[in-house]
């Protein structure tokens, strides 16, 4: 499924360099979409099984190298598109790669089994009744949307953040989100190791207070705090998707790739509505209100941390 999916995703990606209409290269960005979304999934059950045949937590780490790729992808892009390189020379070299990197993973990883542990496909059926799965599953959704939404925010509002909020020059506002980035691989490398001592929810808890903290930083109006404020939401924020995918991969009632796909496709939410929503604040009432809603994000997760429950202490599968 990773394999062929991704393989799917990078077609349509390097497809898009040859689209010679609008409708044709929406096509190609539906696809690609559509095929990460499944992906996603897929890669996300294949890590908790191998967390699981760990006998400890690894989830973390592997999501601090999706941040690594995410930070040399567009670093590669960029140098690219400052040389004047043709979409189509990056592009597909760069499909090839990510196809060849998955090959070779899938590879080493082998056949990865469910656990014995994992609800039978007929619990599914439990999914008629709602009341028990909504009230296990929604607090999971919104700590993994307060995660991508802290990503997204990064992603597309730190940098005009530093300008406004920072004192920053325009020139050198790309340090902003090279900051959250940053800190979040280190939070995310680091996270493993504190989930397996202190378990999931207390160390979302307390990330979900570095980025109410850090929110404060941000919109304090001194360079120096803002930065601080950058860095506490990205180590904050570093724990909160791989611990929601946890929880929800252990949800009474549902197979564990059936609470992986609800909390993994509803927390793409976070993804389409953040920025319109910073977007909104932005325009009504100035980028330093809307930046507020990094507080909000960290305070969501200091109330419904618990839901996360402990860390992972199984023995290895044998």
């Amino acid at each position: 499924m990773c394999v062929a999916l991704t393989s799917v995703l990078a077609a349509a990606v390097a497809a898009a360099a040859w689209a010679p209409t609008g409708a044709l290269l929406a096509l190609c960005l539906f696809a690609a979409g559509f095929a990460d979304a499944v992906v996603d999934v897929a890669q996300n059950v294949v890590g908790l099984r191998a967390q699981t045949r760990a006998g400890r937590p690894v989830l973390s780490s592997m999501h601090a190298l999706w941040s690594l790729g995410g930070v040399a992808g567009g670093a590669v892009a960029t140098a690219a598109a400052a040389s004047g390189v043709d979409m189509w020379v990056h592009l597909v070299p760069a499909g090839v790669v990510g196809v060849v990197a998955v090959g070779v993973g899938a590879w080493l990883v082998g056949p990865m089994d469910a656990p014995s542990g994992e609800a039978p496909p007929h619990a599914d059926r439990r999914l008629r009744r709602w009341a028990p799965v909504l009230r296990a599953v929604l607090p999971l959704v919104v700590i993994a949307v307060a995660g991508t939404m802290l990503e997204d925010v990064a992603n597309n509002w730190a940098a005009l953040s530093a300008v406004e909020l920072g004192g920053v020059e325009a020139g050198a506002a790309g340090i902003a989100f090279t900051v959250v980035i940053g800190s979040q691989c280190i939070g995310r490398f680091t996270g493993d190791a504190l989930i397996h001592r202190f378990g999931r929810a207390a160390v979302a808890r307390s990330g979900g207070a570095l980025v109410a903290a850090g929110g404060l930083g941000i919109v304090s109006g001194q360079s120096g705090l803002f930065f601080a404020g950058l860095a506490a939401v990205g180590l904050g924020c570093a724990t909160l998707v791989p611990s929601a995918l946890t929880a929800a991969s252990r949800v009474p009632g549902l197979a564990e790739g059936t609470g992986v796909m609800i909390v993994s496709w509803l927390m793409r939410l976070g993804f389409l509505g953040t920025s319109p929503l910073v977007g909104a604040i932005a325009d009504g009432a100035g980028l330093r209100a809307a930046m507020l809603v990094l507080m909000l994000a960290g305070v969501a997760v200091l109330l419904l941390g618990r839901h996360l429950g402990g860390g992972d202490e199984a023995p290895p599968a044998p």
